[in-house]
């Protein structure tokens, strides 16, 4: 007794989703490119002036290093206590949001510490941090 044998099916690829998706890219890409083309039509005269600062990156924040003994260096700077609230100062009219790290000593007086950011408060910098290290044990 024969038994009917039916001939496999070939797997096929469905290609349509990929059509579909190509073509939507085609025309996405198209319609952008018309909207560029709109908008570089408007002849627009840009006013000029004659004391415009270049565009510049944020400030980096000022590092406040206070020691043991009390000194204050700044920049590889040794400074006096008026001269970093005339430097913060400064920096504070440069840019509103100036940030400032102090950078205690261990093994310093906390009232030195308290004393830099009550300048920091004078000079009106309200972006301040102090640095800490993580223990090792």
């Amino acid at each position: 007794m024969p038994l009917k044998v039916q001939p496999l099916e070939e797997p096929q690829m469905n290609l349509t989703p990929m059509i579909d998706v190509v073509f939507n890219l085609l025309i996405f890409f198209m319609v952008g490119t018309r909207f560029a083309d709109l908008e570089r039509q408007f002849d627009v005269q840009l006013p000029q002036v004659s004391a415009a600062q270049p565009l510049t990156g944020l400030p980096d924040e000022i590092i406040v290093n206070v020691f043991a003994d009390g000194h204050i260096i700044v920049n590889r700077e040794e400074l006096s206590r008026e001269a970093l609230l005339t430097l913060l100062a400064e920096a504070r009219g440069r840019y509103s949001d100036q940030s400032v790290l102090v950078r205690g000593d261990g093994q310093a007086n906390f009232q030195q510490i308290a004393e830099i950011l009550a300048i920091c408060h004078q000079a009106e910098i309200k972006n301040f941090s102090l640095a800490t290290q993580i223990a090792t044990e």
